[in-house]
């Protein structure tokens, strides 16, 4: 029972506003006779068969993601392990972030091998990676070190995925929004030839290699008027692409070559070490924008969106309502349309699109735009930003929706 009031609870949170605003006043007399009106009756039962359908939707996005996982798993198991949080890694490698040398003798000691140092000398990050014994599973091997050398920073090389969905060809009427010329970052999948960008650059084995995801957000920032955008590919064709080194070393490579927002529509678990290179890429002036992912309300918090100081973004739809399948993060900075719109996949041609992943370029080109005027960028997105939902900042759109207007139609 506890179960299930928890969930009718969560379906509630991720009803739009405009729904909950429905329910009856409270501070209203009774009806003769303490009977419920009737018309109030059907507004109840519609309320709660809402609330139902809600929560069911929740319960089986939380299961889609579960199976997705396990499917990743069973097909890859030469490459893929869990980690002890049970979340998808790079089979046998661990990383220490930032060790001493005391620490990296200490694992080679335990029977770690060193598989390389990465330096990131824009973050100021130093990775070594470790190679665990054969017969550990990564479970084990991290719990082992982790035990040995409690003052390290160690965490599994863990994998993020992206978090939209492209569909039907259709072509979008041609138009953008005034140039801006403010750098922006990317960190996805490689785009196609037909989207412009000033850059793009490797980091997952056969990277850069153009692909839907990644054509779709560049296509969407230079549609909202981005002009120089570099790409830093963190998938390839690599089947463990999407790691925490890969869009760590993009990180680095983003912000030495001036990117000023950086934009991630990607979710993944929490790891040190890209929780470590936003925090130093923030330090720097950077800001980073992520989408909250579509695992639905049910899902475990979204990282990177979750992170101190990054923007975390949401999506609606075409009527301003709040996709269903949204995920959530701990949390929410603005809403943007990510649904009803089109882009470009890799071969440039126009497809139909749905997801939090593409509301989060649209935001990234609005905050760059409003760093180009100068001042302070939030204080300008937040009188941009139109309120939805209940008065002020919500769990369900944020701070308010922005980049409306740059909508892109078919």
């Amino acid at each position: 029972m506890r179960i299930r009031i928890f969930l009718i609870s969560l379906a509630l949170l991720a009803v739009p506003a405009s729904a909950q605003l429905s329910l009856p006043r409270t501070d209203l007399p009774p009806p003769l006779g303490g009977v419920i009106d009737p018309l109030t009756g059907e507004l109840l039962d519609e309320i709660d068969d809402r609330a139902r359908s809600v929560a069911h939707q929740a319960m089986r996005l939380a299961e889609q993601r579960l199976n997705r996982i396990d499917r990743l798993i069973r097909g890859n198991r030469d490459i893929i392990d869990l980690d002890a949080r049970g979340a998808p890694a790079r089979k046998g490698e661990l990383l220490l972030v930032d060790p001493v040398y005391a620490q990296v003798e200490a694992a080679k000691a335990l029977g770690f091998t060193v598989l390389g140092t990465e330096r990131l000398d824009s973050l100021e990050l130093q990775v070594v990676r470790l190679g665990a014994s054969g017969d550990l599973s990564l479970k084990a091997a991290q719990a082992l070190l982790e035990n040995a050398l409690p003052a390290a920073t160690i965490t599994a090389d863990n994998l993020h995925f992206q978090s939209g969905a492209v569909s039907s060809a259709a072509m979008m009427a041609a138009g953008a929004s005034a140039q801006i010329t403010t750098p922006v970052g990317v960190i996805d999948g490689a785009p196609g030839k037909s989207v412009e960008v000033d850059a793009v650059r490797g980091f997952a084995q056969g990277a850069p290699y153009p692909s839907n995801h990644g054509s779709a957000v560049a296509s969407l920032l230079h549609y909202a008027g981005a002009r120089k955008i570099r790409v830093a590919d963190v998938y390839g064709t690599d089947k463990a692409g999407g790691n925490s080194l890969a869009v760590a070393k993009a990180m680095g490579w983003l912000v030495g070559n001036g990117s000023k927002v950086i934009n991630i529509s990607l979710v993944g678990p929490r790891n040190a070490l890209v929780e470590r290179a936003i925090a130093r890429a923030q330090s720097r002036g950077v800001a980073v924008v992520a989408a909250v992912g579509n695992d639905g309300p049910a899902a475990p918090p979204a990282f990177p969106a979750s992170y101190d100081n990054v923007i975390a973004v949401t999506a609606v739809d075409r009527k301003n309502r709040a996709l269903i399948e949204a995920g959530r993060a701990l949390h929410l900075d603005y809403a943007s349309p990510g649904a009803d719109i089109y882009a470009r996949d890799a071969k440039g041609n126009r497809m139909k699109l749905r997801g939090t992943s593409f509301a989060s370029p649209l935001v990234a080109a609005r905050l760059a735009a409003a760093m180009e005027v100068g001042g302070n960028w939030r204080t300008r997105l937040d009188k941009e930003a139109r309120d939805l939902g209940k008065k002020g900042p919500d769990p369900v759109y944020g701070r308010g929706l922005l980049c409306e207007t740059c909508r892109p139609r078919n």
